[in-house]
């Protein structure tokens, strides 16, 4: 029967060894375990610690034909990112999509660095050609069956059903009187506004107005006694929960007292109505 080593292995130890096949002490024995375990981590890290290619919004813009100015503003209308200290900063929507904020060294000014892949998203190649007056191609979005019935039957429904008969002094042609007193009142407040456009999510979704300043989107219902609209409003709000997205609910109560409601629920998205 072999003996066990009285003294540990490591010079100038007078501890002892108590396991079997040990010829480290306990204190010695926790150092030589931690430099293993220290030195398999860094053994891994380069493969499982892959950095992030991470762009500038000038590189970004190269790559999609399109200046860092020009991109800015289209990052800034799809809600991605918004102005801070003279720069820039990602929004939580923009966070979702591993946007990252950096301050110049030199300035202090923020800006954003945006993953390499970003540069395949539909959403903003379609958002690009858009602002450069190309044909574009449209969104092709991943529907499943039941979506796709709602594009049919639903989201569009009122588009479909309904042709824009009411003109606003804009020159937008709407579909109710109720919505030429929403836009007549954006377009006297001086407030940008676009009308039923397409929001920049996988599911098409058609807003009924856009104000650009403050990415707010505005939503009048006004069928809630008609049980299909009810439901169809219900999915519209979770769509626009799920991104995150600024929105404000117009029903026929705020309708007649615009002037008193949308300067309140504007100034809640930082939109002041002079």
């Amino acid at each position: 029967m072999t003996s066990l080593p009285t003294r540990c292995s490591v010079t100038n130890c007078e501890s002892t060894v108590s396991k079997a096949g040990y010829t480290l002490c306990y204190k010695h024995w926790l150092e030589e375990n931690k430099r293993k375990v220290a030195k398999k981590v860094k053994e891994v890290e380069p493969d499982n610690a892959k950095k992030i290619n991470l762009l500038t919004s000038t590189t970004l813009g190269e790559k999609l034909g399109i200046g860092s100015r020009k991109l800015n503003q289209v990052l800034s209308e799809l809600g991605w990112i918004e102005r801070s200290k003279k720069g820039w900063i990602p929004t939580t929507q923009g966070k979702k999509l591993h946007a990252e904020s950096r301050e110049s060294h030199q300035s202090g000014i923020p800006f954003v660095m945006w993953p390499e892949a970003i540069v395949t998203s539909k959403i903003l190649t379609n958002s690009v050609q858009e602002l450069l007056g190309g044909k574009g191609t449209e969104i092709k979005v991943k529907l499943d069956a039941e979506v796709k019935n709602e594009k049919q039957a639903g989201l569009r429904e009122k588009l479909d059903k309904f042709k824009p008969t009411h003109r606003a002094t804009d020159g937008h042609w709407v579909r109710s009187r109720a919505e030429v007193l929403i836009d007549n009142w954006l377009y006297f407040s001086r407030k940008v506004h676009a009308y039923e456009r397409l929001l920049p999510v996988e599911e098409e979704l058609y807003c009924d107005f856009y104000v650009l300043e403050g990415n707010v989107y505005i939503e009048y219902w006004g069928l809630d006694n008609d049980p299909k609209y009810r439901e169809r409003k219900e999915r519209k709000k979770e769509i626009y929960k799920k991104y995150g997205f600024n929105l404000i609910e117009l029903n026929d109560e705020h309708i007649q007292n615009l002037d008193d409601y949308l300067p309140k629920m504007l100034l809640k998205f930082n939109v002041i109505v002079d």
